[in-house]
């Protein structure tokens, strides 16, 4: 039992998702991906990530209530809106920025292994929901958005300290 508490502590699959009005993004001048309204999902990928982070990760974005109801309340969904979902890989985001003047990215996941998990991620997430576009793993992307609001958050797949 101990083995697979310490184990799961250190899964940890995390996102910044950002309601938007709209959103594309585009590798050497060609749009690859855009939405109306909707969620921008910034998605990092861990040495110890896998697909049940993916799929959990996916499921709280579909539904987590960030979009007003008739009272400006959030109390909405993606799902409940109809909305756009626009998931880009970011490796940078779960680099290690505790100390010195430079990221350390010693904890995120080596690109053979974080590719197959964002396209599992990507997959799952149009097999649960029908409007969903996304980046380019490893390409140079320029992305657009409109933040609405601003709304952003900081999505993890469990709480870092346990």
């Amino acid at each position: 039992m101990q083995i697979f508490l310490n184990t799961y502590h250190n899964l940890l699959m995390l996102t910044v998702i950002q309601r938007v009005t709209y959103a594309k993004v585009t590798v050497n001048d060609c749009l690859i991906g855009e939405i109306g309204q909707g969620i921008v999902a910034l998605v990092a990928i861990k040495e110890n990530d896998s697909e049940t982070e993916a799929k959990q990760l996916i499921d709280r974005i579909l539904s987590y209530r960030i979009f007003a109801d008739k009272n400006g309340k959030m109390n909405l969904s993606l799902k409940d809106i109809n909305g756009g979902l626009l998931l880009i890989p970011q490796f940078t985001l779960a680099a290690n920025t505790k100390k010195g003047a430079r990221p350390s990215f010693s904890c995120v996941a080596a690109p053979q292994l974080s590719k197959p998990l964002f396209e599992f991620t990507t997959r799952y997430a149009k097999q649960q929901y029908a409007a969903v576009s996304c980046g380019e793993f490893a390409a140079d992307m320029q992305v657009t958005l409109c933040n609405d609001g601003p709304v952003t958050f900081t999505l993890k797949t469990r709480n870092e300290d346990g």
